[in-house]
């Protein structure tokens, strides 16, 4: 069975599953070309209540924050490799900029972002009981992938 939902459709697994006294655990991303800081993120955020919902950034999303030259690997692929992980519980594509409409709509009782985002107004924050950050996994990221694939 796909971990892959629309957004009406996980709208009613949550509140099902928050009837029942799940706590909701919400991170988003591109999660393009999978490396261990992902994994790290991904992880930390199941640790923080039962249930985790990724929200996937759709490629048309992607190109339109990061360029054309991305994403490297297609919504599809991506979502297989989520998929495949453990910690994710549930995905949901987005063609927005941002998951304010995901969070505001599945009301999450945690929210996790990578640490780049202390310091900064988190989207949806208002939303969640809880805003967690993770600490990045040392000399990883999909920009540093990239950097070094050119220079090979």
């Amino acid at each position: 069975m796909s971990k892959t939902k629309t957004l009406s459709t996980l709208q009613g697994i949550v509140s099902r599953l928050k009837k029942h006294g799940k706590r909701i655990v919400f991170t988003n991303g591109c999660f393009d070309l999978l490396h261990p800081g992902h994994i790290k993120i991904l992880k930390t955020a199941k640790e923080k209540g039962d249930i985790l919902i990724v929200g996937l950034n759709a490629d048309t999303s992607i190109k339109r924050l990061k360029g054309n030259a991305r994403p490297i690997i297609d919504e599809k692929a991506r979502i297989c490799l989520l998929e495949a992980i453990e910690y994710v519980d549930y995905i949901v594509l987005f063609e927005e900029d941002t998951p304010l409409h995901l969070i505001k709509a599945l009301r999450p009782y945690c929210l996790v972002k990578g640490e780049d985002w202390h310091n900064h107004n988190v989207v949806g924050q208002e939303f969640v009981k809880k805003v967690c950050f993770v600490k990045f996994y040392p000399g990883y990221s999909t920009t540093k992938i990239i950097e070094k694939i050119k220079h090979v």
